[in-house]
């Protein structure tokens, strides 16, 4: 497919990228620190755009959803990303909805999918048990109990942990941490007897959680896929989770480079504009131009979603390596342009720098990105 967009994503774009910068510009995630909200974000906004259709636009229309795809999911990360947006729509949306979507049965589609589409349900999946994203390596365990079973163990860098109402829990049902057979999920409400949280801020000041399962007891029909073999939906969802988190990063880093630029052409230096220097018009050609190729490796990840490619998972490894290899550099190189005011609090780039640190972070760095890029072209 060519790597353009169509008018109707091209307006979506423009339509995101107005809408937050008005509603939800860096300002706001300033407030949201500085108060230190409960939530970690606005559910006034978060319902705006619920109704906008945008919690809904992966989601399929027969589950209440707008069945836009996964490219238009990712222009509003984008947009987000130059924003600094903060919502649930990385936990709830990006990977809840699709993980329910993915595996799900009809009856849970049809129990859940809607009300995340309305923005009335948050949905966060509990993966992550030690410092390094290792989804093989899932100990929390699953016994059979009776009809159901009883979950015990620990959870951390869980999204939007304490304000979830729901969590998908992936645990071992059978085998020993590191097999990739033998993980189950299993959907659990947030308040269950049990289940303890404890919210953690991140850098990004964003939400994340530490979860705790005492003898949390499910039946059978909270099982979201097949007994033991939830690992292959989970990289599938990886994957898009991935693209998704990409998509966002891209969209911080242009939102980063082009402030930069700006302060180029303003800030003098020895009776000179520093953007006539040619060391620094360098270093800011080399950043266009990774930026140009992570825009076309982000909408080809994209696209392979919609179009549900073989070599996807291939793809996802791909993009979440380069992004965050771009972001690295290119937070790394705002900062430093912008000299001792662009490690003030005060000014802005030290948000994005925090921002990207954590999503590169989130689901697999760049080592573990290429590792796995390497595994899957069998390296």
């Amino acid at each position: 497919m060519p790597l353009v967009l169509n008018e109707e994503q091209s307006m979506l774009k423009d339509a995101a990228a107005g809408f937050l910068a008005e509603k939800a510009p860096v300002a706001a995630l300033r407030a949201l620190r500085d108060e230190r909200n409960a939530d970690g974000f606005s559910r006034d906004l978060w319902q705006e755009m619920a109704e906008m259709g945008w919690a809904g636009i992966a989601i399929p229309e027969n589950y209440g959803g707008l069945d836009y795809g996964y490219v238009g999911l990712g222009l509003i990360l984008e947009e987000m990303g130059r924003q600094l947006t903060v919502s649930p729509m990385q936990s709830s949306v990006l990977v809840g909805a699709t993980l329910i979507n993915l595996a799900g049965n009809d009856a849970q589609k049809q129990a859940l999918l809607p009300a995340i589409a309305e923005g009335k349900l948050l949905v966060s999946l509990a993966l992550q048990e030690g410092r390094h994203h290792r989804p093989a390596h899932t100990a929390l365990t699953a016994t059979a109990n009776g009809d159901g079973f009883s979950l015990s163990g620990e959870k951390v860098m869980v999204l939007d942990a304490h304000v979830a109402d729901k969590m998908i829990i992936a645990a071992r049902t059978s085998g020993e941490a590191g097999d990739t057979a033998g993980v189950s999920l299993f959907l659990v409400d947030g308040d269950v007897q049990g289940l303890s949280c404890e919210r953690v801020i991140m850098v990004d000041s964003r939400n994340a959680g530490k979860v705790t399962l005492n003898n949390v007891v499910v039946s059978k029909g909270d099982l979201i896929g097949e007994l033991d073999g939830g690992m292959a939906v989970l990289e599938k969802a990886l994957s898009i989770a991935n693209i998704g988190l990409s998509a966002e990063l891209l969209g911080l880093c242009l939102q980063s480079f082009e402030t930069t630029i700006e302060y180029l052409k303003q800030r003098k230096q020895f009776e000179a504009l520093i953007g006539s220097f040619q060391s620094l018009q360098h270093r800011a050609a080399d950043m266009f131009a990774e930026l140009e190729l992570g825009k076309s490796m982000v909408l080809a990840a994209l696209q392979a979603i919609d179009n549900d490619d073989d070599d996807l998972a291939l793809m996802a490894a791909a993009t979440k390596a380069k992004l965050c290899e771009i972001a690295e550099n290119v937070t790394n190189e705002t900062i430093q342009m912008h000299g001792g005011i662009g490690m003030t609090d005060e000014y802005d780039m030290g948000f994005y720098m925090k921002r990207a640190r954590a999503a590169q972070q989130t689901f697999g760095d760049y080592s573990y990105q290429l590792d796995r890029f390497a595994c899957l072209n069998g390296f």
